[in-house]
């Protein structure tokens, strides 16, 4: 049975979604607001996701998951004025950026990406029912969420609205009748892109268009919501409050689940600490699926300490895992014949069992990692008695594991020969780093003139080292 860590409820709770009878599962989680390159904390949060999403599937589940896009919003506004751009430029450009880096990651467990801006209409029609009900009112600069009038707002993150209105260190606005009011939509400024409303133009608030959305496609009650723990106030909070309090049913989710964050010395990575990667900052030093290792080696809930020599460790362990398949695979295709030994099956369906329950258990990753190593062990300890036959049941054993944890698919279709020469160079330029490093330059000058005899030039930009053909 499996069981998870439910936000709401606090506690580890059994997994029964609403549809349990018809197989079905509806999952939203949030996505990313698209002003600027996609970094290490989107890594770790989709990647899990993504892994939450192929395991449900895995069960035999019918999922439908949803992520939507933010594309209008006053980090995209503030880029845009920043740079001479259109908002637009920047959200599709960044939008594109993101796609790309999901893809890398092996991120492909979405059904339907939603932009915000292609969801006004569901918008404003939510935020007028709010109003006919009495949840919400119109000011000077916008509308806005009274929430006075819900009176368990507070409940997903345990806050209590008179503690939040005694301590309000929130941008006072005087158009509000209580600090912590959020907005539904912000009548427009001069200069700032809007849509037509009935409170004239303007753009949605952060909040409801994520309700807006997730009511068009998953209904007025679903299953599961996921996001950073950094969302559970006020964010997803104010989902809560908007979605029961047009619909009157509850609970508007039935599992909240949140994802820890990257820290880098025990403090969160962020821009403003300087101690930021972006996922192609880390793509330049190991491989996707090195990274989505190093990501799943901690239990989605659970905090990440993000270090260089970490995630090298994540690749090495990584590429003696993939020695270990392609070993296997030659194994199935030129093995000896004869009938599989009932231990080795045995054991296989002790691995087998130990693996699901491990992901039973709130998705643990770790757990089921440590359970592809004993696999690996198994494996390299029967290799030179193992037959053809033993060898492809102990592949289509972790080829059923990584249809969830998608780690080895290239090792599974047959890495290309531009796949092999991507590696080799990343690897002569890591060595070439550490050459330079150590201020043995004569021998990094030289790896730079052989590789240029060969027709491939390196581009060194402060610290970071490209690479193409001439």
């Amino acid at each position: 049975m499996l069981r998870v860590y439910n936000t709401l409820t606090k506690k580890m709770d059994e997994f029964h979604p609403i549809h349990e009878k018809e197989n079905r599962i509806y999952m939203f989680v949030c996505g990313p607001t698209v002003y600027d390159y996609p970094h290490v904390g989107h890594a770790r949060s989709y990647v899990a996701y993504d892994v939450i999403a192929k395991y449900l599937r895995y069960k035999g589940w019918s999922l439908f998951y949803i992520q939507n896009i933010t594309d209008i919003d006053d980090k995209i506004i503030n880029r845009a004025n920043e740079t001479g751009k259109s908002w637009d430029e920047i959200a599709r450009t960044y939008e594109k950026e993101y796609h790309k880096a999901m893809k890398k990651l092996g991120v492909d467990a979405v059904n339907l990406y939603a932009r915000a801006t292609e969801h006004i209409p569901e918008i404003i029609d939510q935020i007028k029912r709010l109003m006919e009900k009495g949840y919400a009112y119109e000011t000077s600069d916008g509308v806005y969420f009274d929430i006075t009038k819900f009176p368990e707002y507070g409940k997903l993150s345990g806050q209590k609205l008179e503690d939040l209105q005694a301590g309000a260190r929130i941008e006072v606005n005087e158009n509000k009748k209580h600090p912590y009011d959020f907005a539904l939509w912000k009548k427009a400024k001069p200069g700032e892109p809007s849509w037509p409303s009935p409170w004239g133009p303007g753009r949605p608030g952060w909040h409801i268009e994520d309700t807006a959305i997730s009511e068009r496609y998953l209904g007025q009650q679903y299953d599961i919501h996921g996001g950073g723990m950094d969302l559970i106030f006020p964010h997803h909070e104010c989902e809560i409050a908007q979605m029961e309090a047009v619909s009157g049913k509850k609970p508007f989710v039935r599992y909240w689940l949140h994802n820890g964050f990257i820290e880098v010395n025990g403090e969160k990575m962020s821009k403003s600490l300087k101690n930021f990667w972006t996922i192609d900052d880390v793509l330049k030093r190991v491989r996707p699926e090195a990274l989505r290792y190093f990501l799943l080696s901690t239990q989605y809930h659970s905090p990440i300490d993000f270090s260089e020599e970490a995630l090298m460790q994540a690749q090495k362990t990584w590429e003696g895992l993939a020695r270990t398949i392609r070993k296997l695979k030659k194994l199935t295709e030129k093995g000896k014949e004869g009938k599989p030994r009932q231990e080795i099956k045995e054991e296989l369906e002790k691995l087998g069992k130990a693996w699901e329950e491990a992901m039973d258990d709130d998705f643990n990753t770790p757990k089921a990692l440590a359970v592809l190593h004993d696999w690996a062990t198994l494996v390299n300890r029967e290799y030179d008695g193992m037959s053809r036959e033993e060898a492809k049941q102990a592949l289509e054993l972790l080829e059923r594991w990584d249809s969830v944890l998608t780690l080895f698919r290239p090792v599974f279709q047959g890495e290309s020969d531009e796949e092999l020469v991507d590696g080799l160079m990343q690897v002569l330029i890591n060595v070439r780093q550490k050459l330079r490093e150590e201020k043995k330059f004569d021998l990094a000058d030289r790896i730079r003139s052989e590789l240029g005899k060969l027709g491939i030039q390196l581009n060194d930009k402060g610290k970071e080292t490209s690479w193409e053909r001439v």
